[in-house]
């Protein structure tokens, strides 16, 4: 996962627990240092973001050495009560994607 360099104000669609997640997705095996540099947050941001999402049961972990395993519970539902029959599979099927489908397509000129 590269650093990001471009800065972005203002709103956004997914909150940093989703991108926290997808990325894990992305990556079980991944550093809190470098799922910080990806989603733009601090470490401390995303150890928060991590126990928030253990202590819900949508992530768990294991020690492998020095490193955390990451497991995510796919069938577990949204929080959110307009989302109370979406699954975490069905989220992380719209976010995680093979690296050959991340060129971003060129948008039809008006």
């Amino acid at each position: 996962m590269d650093e990001q360099t471009t800065s972005h104000t203002g709103w956004t669609f997914l909150t940093n627990h989703a991108r926290v997640l997808a990325a894990i997705a992305d990556n079980r095996h991944v550093r809190i240092r470098d799922l910080a540099a990806h989603c733009r947050l601090t470490e401390r941001a995303v150890q928060r973001i991590i126990t928030d999402l253990e202590e819900a049961g949508y992530l768990s972990h294991v020690r492998e050495g020095r490193s955390n395993v990451y497991a995510i519970d796919p069938a577990k539902i949204l929080r959110h009560p307009a989302e109370a029959d979406v699954s975490v599979a069905s989220l992380l099927a719209l976010l995680v994607r093979d690296e050959a489908d991340r060129v971003t397509p060129e948008l039809p000129v008006s």
